[in-house]
């Protein structure tokens, strides 16, 4: 028998499970791969849960660490930085936009040695220099200027660079 109280609102494409099935399948999901508070928020409101209810669950995936924000958030640090080379401006950005708190953040973004991090930037600055050929001096020190900072790295750092090229 299905039980109505935990359902909050339903939608025309939207499943909805009872408390048991939602609780397996948000287990699941946090299982699966480190998960923000905020990733969970959003995949219970679409299995159509009541606030409280998701709240509850949420409090309960805390309890039995299938969700913690310190181990998320340095997992994503981690991942960011040696997968995609994201600098640490674009990595503190997108942990805010997962309502990571500061302390993580800090925390995440101490776990990158400053010797992987300056390795990391030289490799991508002088690739992307190479890259930039048959072009005038100012464009090219612009348009490197622009990619390092989309890639989140500090623009001193570019500038260093930069002033070793003259």
């Amino acid at each position: 028998m299905f039980d109505f109280r935990f359902v909050w609102e339903q939608k025309k494409d939207t499943k909805i499970y009872d408390l048991k099935e939602a609780r397996l399948k948000i287990e699941h999901f946090c299982a699966y791969q480190e998960r923000s508070h905020k990733q969970v928020q959003e995949k219970l409101k679409t299995f159509g849960l009541r606030p409280d209810v998701a709240d509850a669950l949420v409090i309960e995936l805390i309890q039995a660490n299938f969700l913690n924000e310190a181990r998320f958030s340095s997992a994503f640090s981690r991942g960011k930085f040696n997968i995609k080379g994201w600098g640490k401006i674009k990595i503190k950005q997108h942990l805010k936009m997962h309502q990571v708190s500061e302390y993580n953040i800090k925390n995440a973004l101490s776990e990158i040695s400053e010797s992987d991090y300056l390795n990391s930037f030289e490799t991508i600055v002088s690739k992307k220099w190479k890259a930039l050929k048959g072009e005038n001096a100012l464009h090219k020190k612009q348009k490197l200027v622009r990619f390092m900072y989309s890639r989140g790295f500090e623009s001193q750092l570019t500038y260093a660079f930069l002033q070793g090229k003259k």
